[in-house]
């Protein structure tokens, strides 16, 4: 519990019976944290498996896409008793002691943001070299740019999936996501600001991976798609809502 209110950890998951285990252990050993979701989307191996064994709810996505499963995770979790959401990743590259911070942000916003790219927050071997740092610092600052009036947002990373939100946040923001990949992440804070609603970013430490390749920044062929991608949905939300 945070201030009395219903923390759940939402984790994404395909493939990843290397790292579970470990990550669900680390947020559901957090205080704060009530539930620890793992969302299955497709997995071929152990994952659901070890994730159940250290303790999390398993639910299953069927539609694949790191957005799918995200939004399904929410779903969950808000329709279940959550009074806020927080999301992580099962790679084991963001530390559970960082969640605090978020939590006690959020009690002056409506969704808090977590950003990789303070370097002297990224440790050794984490997937954010030069280029990955500078190109999501560049795809952050263009969303400022379109949404400058009347917001005036400060970002530096759109890419990173560590944040919280109320509840009441997501059922707010639910209809207007639609985005089944990678950029459902910068199509939630469009959405939010689409909807008036207050955003704060913070820096988080962010560490490499415990184990697989990542599915969006393991070659410079998927970076470049990932960020044409969210260039294009940040672009389809400030002008076509």
């Amino acid at each position: 519990m945070f201030q009395d209110k219903n923390v759940t950890v939402v984790v994404p998951a395909y493939n990843e019976e290397q790292t579970i285990a470990e990550v669900v252990r680390e947020f559901a050993g957090e205080p704060s944290v009530d539930r620890v979701i793992v969302v299955d989307n497709n997995c071929k191996d152990r994952t659901a498996e070890l994730a159940r064994e250290a303790g999390a709810e398993v639910i299953e996505e069927s539609r694949a896409g790191y957005g799918c499963a995200i939004r399904a995770g929410l779903d969950h979790g808000e329709a279940t008793g959550a009074d806020i959401l927080a999301i992580t990743e099962a790679d084991g590259s963001f530390r559970a002691d960082d969640l605090p911070k978020l939590l006690h942000y959020l009690t002056d916003c409506r969704m808090v943001l977590g950003t990789r790219t303070t370097r002297q927050m990224v440790e050794q071997g984490a997937n954010m070299n030069k280029l990955l740092r500078w190109g999501n610092v560049t795809m952050a600052k263009w969303l400022e740019l379109l949404w400058y009036l009347p917001h005036e947002p400060r970002l530096t990373d759109v890419g990173c999936s560590y944040r919280a939100l109320w509840s009441d946040t997501w059922r707010q923001m639910r209809e207007g996501t639609r985005e089944t990949g990678p950029q459902f992440s910068p199509e939630m804070i469009c959405e939010a600001y689409r909807r008036g609603l207050r955003v704060i970013e913070i820096p988080v430490h962010y560490g490499a991976r415990l184990g697989g390749e990542s599915k969006h920044s393991a070659s410079f062929l998927k970076v470049a798609r990932t960020a044409l991608g969210m260039f294009r949905t940040i672009c389809r939300k400030r002008f076509l809502g």
